[in-house]
């Protein structure tokens, strides 16, 4: 009985191990035609803009590395960060935050940065009415102040971290989830001022979260105004699955950045992510953005349950 039991155990586990085999086999290696190199977008504009002009950089891609790939965009970079841990993502572009929590938790790893107009970094913005009682950054203390959400890093992380290293506290703070929210719930008198990402003016015209409601305020450059600006973090990065061999993190790293060099491609990364280029990261160019976190007394992760 005991023999008969220790041949089926051996039975069962030989079955196992060549069914897990035969998974392998036929899912091929990453970069094949049954297993294409996976890579994710995170949503910064509508989906059906980024499915289009990813086509262009799909095939450049392909033809460069000799791999396939298959792009992906899901809802939220929550759900790029946990594709990484189930080794469902391969490659993405994501925002700053969700590479912090992305190598967090699962290691992956940052090695290109995004370049806009030829800045690699970007910083936070804080805004009031021109005409109101905020002259000072002084003057948001006992305020209320609406913010993007807790995960936003120039739109809650950067600011906050200022309005804690002075001593700030406004009486109340609003989430508003997205930057043009914060413009507008200010605008109309909702808040007494917030937060929003910020960046230069480019042949004379505002970058900053302002120009998001242009279209429903005209004259929101008139009405309202950056009050001070926060310390600069690097810009969005291109970050890969930590298990891809060297190689191929080379090659498909050398591909993105010999698009973005060329006419199409930059016009492809400019209409999805507003991006000019691309230069070269390690994961300690974003060690910024940890002390950051840490001066706010959480890790990526528990700030996103909190």
């Amino acid at each position: 009985m005991k023999r008969s039991t220790q041949v089926l155990s051996s039975l069962v586990a030989l079955g196992i191990t060549l069914a897990l085999a035969g998974c392998t086999i036929n899912k091929g290696e990453v970069g094949s035609d049954k297993n294409p190199v996976k890579l994710f977008f995170v949503p910064s504009v509508d989906t059906k803009v980024i499915e289009e002009n990813s086509k262009a950089f799909k095939a450049h891609l392909e033809k460069e590395t000799g791999y396939k790939f298959k792009v992906e965009i899901p809802h939220s970079f929550i759900a790029v960060v946990e594709a990484f841990g189930s080794k469902q993502a391969d490659v993405a572009s994501i925002n700053t935050f969700g590479y912090i929590l992305a190598h967090e938790k699962y290691g992956a790893e940052a090695r290109l940065t995004v370049l806009r107009h030829g800045l690699a970094t970007y910083q936070a913005q804080f805004l009031a009415k021109a005409d109101g009682p905020i002259k000072s950054l002084a003057d948001f203390n006992g305020k209320k102040m609406a913010f993007v959400d807790p995960s936003s890093a120039s739109g809650f992380l950067l600011p906050k971290k200022v309005l804690n290293d002075k001593g700030i506290k406004p009486s109340e703070e609003v989430f508003a989830m997205k930057h043009d929210s914060v413009v507008s719930m200010i605008y109309q008198g909702q808040v007494d001022g917030g937060a929003t990402f910020y960046s230069p003016e480019f042949e004379g015209k505002i970058q900053d979260a302002r120009r998001l409601v242009k279209t429903q305020y005209p004259d929101v450059e008139q009405k309202i105004k950056i009050v001070e600006l926060t310390e600069a973090i690097p810009n969005d990065p291109i970050i890969f699955r930590k298990e891809l061999s060297e190689e191929m993190k080379k090659k498909i790293t050398d591909a993105f950045v010999s698009f973005v060099a060329t006419p199409e491609g930059k016009a492809t990364f400019e209409k999805v992510y507003g991006v000019t280029d691309l230069k070269v990261a390690t994961d300690t160019d974003y060690e910024p953005v940890r002390t950051m976190l840490k001066s706010i007394g959480k890790t990526a992760d528990e700030l996103l349950k909190k």
